[in-house]
């Protein structure tokens, strides 16, 4: 696998307004799965559907005549599979840590993510950062690691990182460790492919790592009744999903993985609203200051 020379860095302009537009658009799709996937019965085998339904999507666009099919090198399946791997994982860590612990210790600690990207970006990718550009991030990063606790005070603040020892904690951490990493390989895919065609097979990948994990005898019948249960959810889910990976990926082809990333936490204030409007959730003013503190980073990170 390989990645650009960090000697060399990258001069990084303010953000372009259609890649601003395309990542906040797939933060709102984003948002509005996840909303879906709160709403099923059982939530590993929805998600299966989702996956299912979006790659069946995208292969309509891939048998069209004269529509070429993704170069299959070494190095393009390798980028695919890995970054796929990376994202899975991300999922069944973050999985574990909310069954098994507080959402308002692990929710934010699983957000270390874009603490990692700008620093693999740098090193890795040679992105250099503005100073308004990584004022912004780290805006975003202290919103979105505050968005879930219960009050303002050093106490709670600290409270995460007082229970490093909890496998749910650890968990949340290597959630935000792997996302990281496959961001950049995500990047590296974009940048050096077609992201429609890198996109369709990160999500076969996906798709096939999903497929093993529900071969085990503990999901028999599962996968057949939460089709009967759940199957309108599914077809809205699937579309909106592949436009939410779609939309961020093109994106990221526009701008720093650096930015893309933090940036996309915007799916956090659209969660947020949905919850207040949809779901009738709180509005307390930790929330309030999140959402300021997201919103004041997406402007520092557009005009750096």
């Amino acid at each position: 696998m390989r990645f650009s020379s960090p000697v060399l860095p990258v001069s990084m302009p303010a953000m372009e307004n259609l890649a601003l537009l395309l990542i906040i658009i797939s933060a709102v799709m984003h948002a509005l799965w996840n909303l879906l996937v709160k709403k099923s019965r059982d939530k590993t085998v929805f998600i299966w559907w989702m996956f299912a339904c979006a790659f069946g999507l995208m292969n309509i666009y891939m048998f069209l005549p004269g529509r070429p099919f993704p170069p299959f090198t070494p190095r393009y399946l390798l980028l695919a599979a890995s970054a796929a791997v990376c994202f899975v994982l991300y999922h069944w860590f973050t999985g574990k840590a909310y069954r098994e612990g507080d959402l308002s210790i692990t929710y934010p600690l699983a957000q270390t993510s874009m603490l990692y990207v700008p620093i693999w970006g740098v090193l890795l990718l040679g992105e250099q950062l503005s100073f308004a550009g990584v004022a912004g991030i780290l805006l975003i990063v202290a919103g979105a690691y505050s968005i879930q606790l219960r009050r303002l005070s050093l106490t709670e603040l600290l409270r995460p990182l007082r229970s490093l020892g909890d496998s749910s904690v650890q968990s949340a951490l290597l959630a935000g460790l792997v996302y990281s990493i496959g961001a950049i390989i995500d990047k590296q895919g974009v940048d050096s492919y077609s992201a429609y065609h890198f996109t369709y097979t990160l999500v076969l990948f996906m798709l096939g790592y999903m497929s093993l994990n529900l071969l085990r005898p503990c999901y028999r019948g599962r996968v057949l009744a939460e089709w009967r249960n759940s199957r309108k959810l599914v077809l809205w889910s699937g579309p909106v999903m592949l436009g939410s990976f779609l939309t961020f990926r093109y994106g990221l082809q526009l701008s720093p993985v650096s930015y893309a990333v933090p940036l996309r936490q915007v799916s956090l204030l659209i969660g947020v609203l949905i919850g207040i409007f949809f779901l009738g959730e709180s509005f307390g003013r930790m929330r309030l200051a999140s959402t300021g503190l997201i919103l004041a980073g997406v402007f520092f990170i557009w005009h750096g």
